[in-house]
């Protein structure tokens, strides 16, 4: 008879009841039901099937939640939900009032600090290490769990350089697969390799160079092997090193043979593992697609152009200059702040450099920004992907907070396309020649035109900076929005029987605002409502608002947006929702003019 030893596992206390022997049938309930409820609920794949054994090992050899365990980014930690008392409700992952896609603090004792972007693990260990020092407990285990891909980042160095001349009770897990969302990169990653296969920087460690007790590199799918290890590592004090390597997607063999499609892979065949293909027919391009094409495009003919992206080529699209000119085209790997300033070092040589960040990722570069680009006025392109409310992932990914955090830099340009060619146009003035730096910010997924052909390139027309333009003519109000929100006024508008008391602005240049266009619709409409998909406060509203104080207009002006606080994860639609920004709300609010 079949056991089922998952289904009597409610936290961890239950998985050290079982014995050493039992554990490898518990890894592979783990691994089938992760795979039966990513299959149907989507969610990200390949990293939690690469670490089941890994988690297992440690939630049975250390005393969690008591003993703290740090994930980082937290893909790989759907196993860890379900050990730890979230079984029951794993199928709500990602959903909207659900459980996070990440580790969550508010969710979970056993989640000891949140996480969504990489190379945190380190520093936050580090820190509760040194915090039970102060609080005389050195019997407190303390374990980072950090990839290959993350562990190459400025931040986890600096961390380990602390940890190195500290006592703390601190290990470090090095989950080597050489793949993060895309395949690892850079020469620390080449050092990895030949760790692994054991040459001569096995004798010469770095690690060991940063006074760590380093062990390995061992199997991190051999469970007898790693929970020794463990053992042997929890009786030894201070700073400790384990390298184990793994295989993205362990368990799947679609999976492992393609582990950048198995990230995340939507839904597909729990038995099989194919991918449930969707119909694109007819459908708009993605916005990353438009800018990945148009970029590719646009650099044959101009040899200045340089595509960045900090470990992001797929989910960028830069992916398609990088296989036709990879001269020109750089993934440096999780390293923002260096790619900000790599950047703004080739921009001083004439070069011209379209740096592509997910909007919340930039934020880790906003020093660079300022005083790397923006100070010295140099004409980076940033393209901010992912702009917006983005669904799912969450808080940790919503990129809502660009508009505000950039419009206080002078010099800087913000633009916000309202579609496809907006974008594409947009993309090649930038580089007919900037005076200033400029963000490009789009949202994921798909665009808003049907039949739109991505590859029909060339057809380009130049963007006059700083100007808006009247989408709709009205009487009554006027409605100013800000990149593709616009859509939703669009829509909301064709479905309103009194359409024709409201006029309709799309605002592109959030800085330079169209000043001469703003007194003219403040004069004409006593009523305004600005919408945009980003914070309320210090956003696009708040322009709008700052430019009727200094000029002295008492005019009613309502402000829509994301509020004062952080956004769960959901459908991009029911956040908009939440917010008050999707077409039923806009209907609602039209009716009422």
């Amino acid at each position: 008879m079949k056991s089922n030893l998952l289904s009597n596992i409610y936290n961890p206390a239950d998985l050290r009841l079982l014995s050493e022997a039992q554990l490898p049938e518990v890894a592979q309930e783990l691994r089938q039901f992760i795979i039966d409820v990513v299959s149907v609920k989507e969610g990200h794949l390949g990293a939690s099937l690469g670490v089941i054994e890994l988690t297992i090992a440690l939630h049975y050899v250390f005393n969690t939640p008591d003993d703290l365990l740090v994930w980082d980014v937290g893909h790989q930690a759907y196993g860890h939900k379900i050990l730890t008392e979230r079984r029951k409700n794993f199928d709500t992952n990602r959903q909207l009032h659900g459980i996070s896609g990440f580790p969550k603090r508010s969710e979970s004792v056993y989640d000891t600090f949140g996480v969504g972007h990489s190379s945190t693990s380190i520093s936050a260990a580090l820190g509760m290490a040194i915090a039970s020092n102060l609080k005389g407990d050195f019997e407190k285990q303390h374990i980072a769990v950090i990839g290959d891909a993350s562990i190459a980042s400025g931040m986890a160095f600096e961390g380990l350089n602390h940890a190195g001349v500290t006592d703390a009770n601190l290990l470090v897990i090095l989950n080597d697969n050489a793949i993060g969302i895309d395949p690892s990169v850079g020469a620390l990653k080449k050092y990895l390799t030949a760790v692994k296969e054991g040459k001569n920087p096995k004798k010469n460690n770095m690690i060991k160079s940063l006074n760590f007790d380093y062990s390995g590199p061992i199997d991190g799918h051999d469970l007898p092997t790693l929970i020794q290890e463990l053992n042997r590592l929890k009786k030894i004090k201070g700073p400790k090193f384990l390298h184990i390597v793994t295989t993205k997607g362990k368990g799947l063999q679609q999976a492992e043979e393609n582990q950048v499609k198995y990230h995340a892979p939507g839904k597909f065949d729990a038995s099989t593992g194919e991918i449930h293909l969707k119909h694109e027919d007819n459908l708009p391009p993605k916005y990353q697609d438009v800018f990945g094409l148009t970029i590719l495009d646009l650099a044959k003919k101009n040899q200045k152009i340089i595509g960045i992206t900090p470990a992001m080529p797929s989910g960028s699209s830069l992916k398609f200059m990088m296989d036709e000119i990879p001269e020109r085209a750089f993934d440096v790997g999780i390293a923002e702040q260096h790619a900000v300033t790599l950047a703004a070092g080739m921009a001083t040589q004439g070069m011209i450099v379209y740096c592509n960040i997910y909007s919340t990722f930039l934020q880790r570069a906003y020093d660079q920004v300022i005083h790397d680009v923006a100070l010295q006025n140099l004409p980076v392109i940033f393209c901010l992907d992912r702009a917006g409310l983005v669904g799912e992932d969450g808080a940790t990914h919503h990129g809502v907070f660009d508009i505000a955090y950039l419009r206080t830099i002078p010099n800087m340009i913000i633009y916000a396309p309202i579609n496809e060619i907006a974008l594409q146009n947009i993309l090649y003035t930038a580089q007919l020649g900037l005076n200033n730096p400029i963000a490009i910010r789009y949202p994921r997924g798909r665009g808003v035109l049907p039949n739109w052909e991505v590859e029909n390139f060339g057809h380009y027309e130049k963007i006059k900076f700083g100007q808006a333009n009247c989408l709709k003519k009205g009487t009554k109000m006027a409605v100013l929005s800000t990149g593709t929100i616009g859509n939703n006024v669009i829509e909301a508008l064709s479905q309103c029987s009194n359409s024709e008391r409201i006029a309709h602005y799309d605002f592109p240049f959030i800085k330079p605002l169209d000043i001469k266009l703003l007194q003219q619709i403040f004069l004409d409409f006593e009523n305004i409502i600005t919408i945009e998909d980003g914070a309320k406060i210090g956003g696009f509203g708040s322009a709008v608002l700052e430019f009727a104080a200094t000029n002295n207009f008492k005019n009613n002006i309502q402000i829509l947006g994301v509020p004062d606080e952080f956004i769960e994860h959901g459908t991009v639609a029911q956040l908009q929702q939440l917010c008050k920004i999707d077409v039923k709300s806009l209907i609602n609010l039209f009716q009422t003019v």
